[in-house]
């Protein structure tokens, strides 16, 4: 799909969990399924066409299909995903490894933060990336127990693991009782408002924005924040004006914004937004982020951007 940085790990876990454990039964059956339809259009043998020379393998349907079919399969079945610093697992959560938190977590400003706070952790990602580009200790929150124990997996196996504080708390419940101020507060947020549920609980939490309004994570935000203190976030770009609301309500101030365009052409799919309660940090830097030119090939500012985190960068 044109969006798909972001629609097809959501699509292969729903294919997942429909599956079940038969999900490789049912795709040798697929595999079967278009051998059999390209031996038919053929007319010919499934394993060799005697007149075309051609085997089955080097053809080009049932070759897009096998590579297709596998790649989905390990996807599918690979319960972590490794970086070149540390390793996540997100079999117990409800949200897996996605471009958002990468993109949050290699574009977030770390310079002079002594303390970071990350909101709605899930499997520690972005606190591990930012973990792995500075020195501050970081404390990292979420309302899901099972995503907690997760992070604190993923946390404990890697090498900040003296510097991450992984801590189960609404944001509410933590920005009462804390007394930490924080230098740098990011977070990859819930953003469906009023859609249609999945029956995953876990997902629903991290999704939908039932559990954290934008609202809300701004106005406990600034409550948590430093004098000198920013906010990093990562949120669908049609939400670009209700942040804007947010923002002025709260007496805040847009400091930077990229808008990140999934492949060359396309209109942006998400806003990389960085918010300071300093007045001097108006007007806002606004720019452009590009992934892709086309399938897989990556320009050069992501590449840039990420490089120090995905294995083959």
């Amino acid at each position: 799909c044109e969006d798909w940085h972001y629609d097809t790990n959501i699509i292969i876990q729903v294919v997942v969990r429909l599956l079940g454990k038969h999900r490789y039964f049912i795709f040798l059956h697929i595999f079967f399924v278009i051998v059999a339809e390209y031996s038919f259009i053929t007319r010919n043998s499934i394993l060799y066409n005697k007149r075309a020379k051609v085997t089955i393998f080097n053809s080009i349907l049932p070759t897009f299909a096998l590579n297709n079919l596998f790649s989905i399969l390990t996807a599918m079945s690979n319960p972590f995903f490794r970086f070149k610093q540390f390793t996540i697992r997100h079999d117990k959560c409800g949200m897996k490894v996605g471009t958002d938190g990468v993109l949050l977590g290699a574009w977030a400003g770390t310079e002079a933060c002594s303390r970071i706070l990350d909101i709605g952790t899930g499997t520690g990602l972005i606190a591990l990336m930012l973990a792995q580009r500075c020195k501050a200790v970081i404390d990292a929150i979420d309302i899901d127990a099972d995503a907690c124990l997760q992070a604190q997996e993923n946390a404990e196996s890697s090498p900040f693991a003296g510097r991450i504080n992984i801590l189960h708390s609404s944001l509410a419940d933590f920005a009462q009782a804390g007394t930490n101020r924080y230098d740098l507060i990011v977070s990859n947020p819930p953003y469906f408002v009023d859609s249609l549920r999945c029956p995953d609980r876990q997902r629903n939490t991290a999704r939908h924005t039932d559990t954290l309004t934008l609202e809300d994570l701004l106005q406990d935000s600034r409550k948590l924040l430093a004098p000198q203190g920013r906010v990093a976030l990562i949120l669908p770009y049609d939400q670009k004006e209700r942040l804007a609301d947010c923002i002025r309500a709260q007496h805040l101030f847009l400091s930077k914004e990229v808008s990140v365009i999934p492949v060359s052409g396309a209109q942006p799919k998400r806003l990389l937004a960085e918010l300071s309660t300093d007045t001097s940090a108006s007007p806002t830097f606004s720019s452009r982020l590009t992934i892709e030119m086309a399938r897989h090939q990556y320009t050069d500012e992501y590449i840039d951007l990420t490089k120090d985190f995905y294995l083959k960068m």
